[in-house]
């Protein structure tokens, strides 16, 4: 598998694969066992611009080439990711330490975002609107913005990474991708070379694999992209809208979430509980969505708490390639230690560990927690690892309540007996995405996917990414002749 990361290990700009010219090169591990995949001579702020460059000359081309052409393009990338998803899959557990069923579940999103994108190259229509006017025509156009510059992250790096450059080059624009350092081939140049090979015209996508170290703001500020589209933490996310708005673009934030599934005291508590591990413990904690609070009617707090840390204490930890793996490795050293500093912390705070799990290397065991005083940060922080907190509530008031302390709003779960009320708990809350019995990790392709709060700004996803990466203009037309005040 390592030639397979060498071979991708390059930068691909104005349709080149080419070394990179920075001072220093990153090394790409396998986050398991630590092994040297590959290693990028960085790009420079130069080759940042002859990207954007790049893609500036390649995007009216790409634009004239209508709908259909650019809709062939993505159904052949779909046929290269069906015929080779195995490879793909195993690229994913080997970079980033997916488990086998995580790697599975990224790559059918991935095919989703091809499958829409496809779909959404068709979709922009001239509208012809009434006008108070006489002999007056409205018409309103759909365009590209132009350039999209896209910085994915590492927890599913192919699907995020597609899904936004996926509807950006649908809609004609052209794009230029910044990866994830720590995922640089399945998040960047793999992505790059299946495009390719599905005819995607030179310079119309392109690749930097580079650190913010060596080209500082250059990617943000580059007078060339209308929008950025970034996946991230709200830290940066942050520092993205902040430098987005000082150059008049516009931003697509998908940013942190701190979610909490809750059950309700009618609910099925073994479902619930089915519910909440895999919306906690799905590819190690490393979701944006994932269920960091798990908040429970006080009347079922002890039956679901204890079936809850007896399933969670057997979750198979380890080697992501074994098939009893469900807790791989954390993507590095430094993940890995702030969240078993969190465990640490909620403990001297007064947290009671129901299942505390054991670290080694970047393999972090699952932990439930349970006790922590409610006015510990650690209840209102995004923790990025296979940690729950456990929180016991007196009735729904309560429970609105303590699913909003929080300065996050992205997704959230509520089980109960009665859906109607599920949905009415649900339309209280703060958040961008809620769901009714069922977990708070899902992403559909044609549902607008966003958050509030600090969770992010502006919606992915069907009729939002068309929003995303279009500009309407307004073209009016007198049929007539106008009357004049003066």
């Amino acid at each position: 598998m390592s030639s397979y990361f060498t071979e991708l290990a390059r930068q691909y700009i104005d349709g080149e694969w080419r070394a990179g010219t920075g001072s220093w090169d990153l090394i790409d591990f396998d986050p398991y066992d630590n092994e040297k995949l590959a290693s990028i001579t960085i790009a420079t702020a130069d080759e940042v611009d002859l990207a954007y460059r790049a893609a500036a000359r390649a995007q009216p081309g790409w634009a004239a080439a209508g709908p259909y052409a650019r809709r062939a393009v993505f159904e052949r990338a779909l046929r290269l990711v069906e015929e080779r998803e195995p490879e793909i899959a195993e690229a994913l557990v080997t970079e980033l330490g997916s488990t086998r069923p995580t790697a599975a579940f990224e790559v059918r999103l991935a095919k989703e975002a091809l499958r829409e994108a496809a779909h959404l190259a068709l979709s922009p229509r001239a509208t012809v609107l009434p006008s108070p006017v006489a002999g007056k025509e409205n018409r309103l156009y759909r365009e590209p913005v132009g350039v999209v510059g896209v910085v994915s992250p590492f927890n599913f790096p192919f699907f995020l990474a597609l899904k936004s450059l996926a509807p950006a080059l649908a809609l004609g624009n052209g794009v230029v991708l910044k990866p994830h350092e720590d995922t640089p081939v399945t998040g960047g140049t793999l992505i790059a070379r299946i495009l390719e090979e599905a005819g995607l015209p030179g310079g119309v996508l392109n690749v930097v694999v580079t650190d913010v170290a060596e080209i500082g703001d250059a990617f943000l500020a580059h007078p060339v992209p209308e929008v950025i589209s970034f996946t991230g933490s709200d830290q940066v996310g942050r520092h993205v809208a902040m430098v987005c708005a000082a150059h008049f673009k516009r931003c697509v934030l998908a940013l942190s979430g701190n979610s909490a599934l809750v059950v309700l005291d009618d609910a099925d508590v073994d479902y619930a509980v089915d519910a909440a591990v895999f919306s906690r413990y799905v590819h190690q904690g490393q979701v944006c969505m994932a269920a960091g609070r798990v908040l429970v009617d006080r009347s079922l707090a002890e039956e679901f708490t204890a079936k809850f840390a007896a399933r969670v204490g057997a979750l198979g930890v380890g080697d992501p390639r074994e098939a009893s793996t469900v807790i791989g490795p954390l993507i590095n050293s430094s993940l890995a230690d702030d969240v078993a500093g969190v465990v640490e912390q909620a403990l001297a705070e007064g947290a009671t560990a129901l299942v505390r799990g054991t670290v080694r290397d970047n393999l972090v065991g699952p932990s439930v927690l349970t006790g922590l005083p409610a006015d510990s940060a650690l209840l209102r922080r995004e923790v990025f690892g296979p940690v729950a907190f456990v929180v016991p509530f007196d009735g729904e008031d309560e429970a609105v309540r303590l699913v909003d302390d929080t300065p996050y709003g992205l997704s959230g779960a509520v089980h109960t007996a009665d859906v109607e009320r599920g949905v009415r708990f649900a339309r209280r809350v703060a958040t961008g995405m809620f769901h009714v019995n069922d977990g708070t990790v899902h992403d559909e392709l044609i549902v607008p996917f966003g958050g509030e709060k600090h969770s992010g700004a502006g919606r992915l996803n069907g009729e939002a990414s068309l929003d995303a990466f279009t500009r309407q203009q307004w073209v009016s037309v007198q049929h007539g002749r106008s009357t004049f005040p003066f």
